[in-house]
């Protein structure tokens, strides 16, 4: 049977699923998570869910059977899946169109509330990136196949659990020097995952449908300022270069053919494009759904662990 107030999640490992996890089953909302492997995920995710309000579902295969009996169970579909660079039997079609097509669709037959698509912001320009093209496809499957959608945009989404600014930490603690590829002009708009956590919430409280949301932070860096700030926060002083066209292609070429690339062609290519708002559709701030915490604050909060001395390193100490 439907249970009205059950949400569920797919995609609930990464940082959004855990902090929705934690925020929903807060507030007394049933949520059913999904995962691939409940050994080597389940633990994680049950260590962020007030307890008793936390279902765990392993799903090895996405079939519409499969997925219309979770769907049964619940009264609201989060889909958060996604990938930054495609691997032996993960492509970007795969998972950025075709998999949103078949949740859409479940959710259409089922008739569930709402049915929630976390795709991305900047994408509206970058024809030529195959990531992009294949989450402009997933969004406009959606919005054939279920009416009751709600098309989450959001730009760089950060944490102490994501792979942006932890990634730069690390890259920025133990390299004496870094490649800024386009100049570091391209602009982003953070959004902290509790702020981003707090939008679906409000999106799921105030029954909003039919609708594409631009997600962005209060505050508008470029990719330099973005590494400064970083630098600043884990006390170093690192050379920032920018780096040719064609070194960075090279460079890029290299890096996709590691397990866990650093860069790839196609991020490449996207870092050609601001992933700023595109005033095509409205915002959170358009909706009253404020996103207020600061870039430096919260990078500081859990900055310390890439810093000479860790949890011991002085904030007076690092560098003005």
């Amino acid at each position: 049977m439907k249970n009205q107030d059950s949400i569920l999640i797919f995609g609930s490992s990464g940082q959004i699923g855990k902090s929705l996890i934690r925020k929903f089953t807060k507030n007394n909302y049933r949520v059913i998570a999904v995962t691939r492997s409940i050994h080597r995920k389940g633990y994680q995710i049950k260590t962020q869910s007030n307890f008793g309000y936390l279902e765990l579902e392993e799903v090895n295969s996405f079939t519409e059977n499969s997925i219309s009996k979770l769907m049964k169970k619940c009264s609201i579909c989060i889909n958060l899946i996604g990938i930054l660079y495609e691997k032996k039997n993960n492509h970007f079609n795969l998972i950025h169109s075709d998999l949103p097509s078949l949740l859409s669709k479940c959710a259409s037959k089922i008739s569930i509330n709402q049915f929630i698509h976390i795709s991305a912001l900047g994408i509206e320009q970058a024809s030529d990136s195959n990531y992009a093209l294949s989450k402009l496809d997933g969004e406009k499957k959606v919005k054939e196949n279920f009416s009751r959608y709600v098309i989450l945009k959001p730009s760089i989404v950060y944490s102490v659990d994501d792979n942006f600014t932890t990634n730069f930490m690390r890259l920025l603690s133990i390299l004496p020097i870094m490649p800024l590829y386009y100049g570091g002009k391209t602009k982003f708009t953070p959004i902290h995952v509790s702020d981003l956590t707090n939008i679906i919430y409000e999106i799921v409280e105030k029954k909003i449908e039919g609708e594409t949301i631009e997600c962005i932070g209060p505050e508008v860096f470029t990719f330099k300022e973005i590494l400064l700030k970083i630098l600043k926060s884990i006390n170093k002083k690192r050379l920032l270069f920018p780096l040719p066209y064609f070194l960075a292609k090279f460079n890029a070429k290299l890096f996709q053919l590691m397990p866990k690339p650093l860069l790839t062609e196609d991020q490449l290519i996207l870092l050609k494009y601001d992933n700023i708002i595109s005033k095509i559709y409205k915002t959170n701030f358009d909706l009253n759904m404020e996103a207020n915490k600061k870039f430096d604050e919260e990078i500081n909060r859990y900055s310390f662990n890439w810093t000479t001395g860790g949890q011991f390193s002085k904030k007076s100490d690092r560098v003005n």
